[in-house]
């Protein structure tokens, strides 16, 4: 809430008499926030030798629309500037509205018929990842806001 000059905030004084109780009680819970319940969760997968472009050709053509599809916000893809991790790595951020509802979100994504078919197809030639990292995280009081 932007500041309130001092005059102005005594010449509304008389106005918030007349605000019904629930809208008064209403503004007082925005002036004390609930703690969020948000997760960010960081991946980062190891492609297998020489499969990074295959997987960032999943990625962008099917994992990212069927992530939307169930409910993970992704908040932004990253691959490494250097060698080694240049030619195997891919980093990405996804936002669940809870911790529960991000391991809701993982089953409903990984039951999804059209993943399995994705899947399927694009291992046809061999896993494209030897290994996934993922860590849970939640925002600092300090942090700046994800958008």
């Amino acid at each position: 809430m932007p500041a309130m000059k001092r005059r102005t905030l005594l010449q509304a004084l008389p106005v918030a008499t007349l605000l019904p109780a629930s809208l008064w009680a209403a503004l007082q819970d925005n002036a004390n926030p609930k703690p969020s319940t948000v997760v960010y969760e960081l991946r980062v997968y190891h492609a297998a030798s020489g499969k990074l472009g295959e997987l960032l050709t999943r990625f962008r053509d099917h994992t990212v629309k069927l992530f939307d599809r169930h409910g993970m916000k992704s908040v932004a893809y990253w691959t490494p500037v250097e060698e080694p991790q240049k030619s195997n790595t891919l980093i990405y951020v996804l936002q669940h509205p809870s911790r529960e509802e991000a391991a809701a979100n993982w089953k409903s994504f990984q039951d999804d018929p059209e993943w399995k078919t994705v899947r399927e197809k694009s291992e046809v030639n061999g896993k494209l990842t030897e290994k996934v990292d993922s860590t849970f995280m939640v925002l600092t009081d300090f942090s700046p806001p994800v958008r």
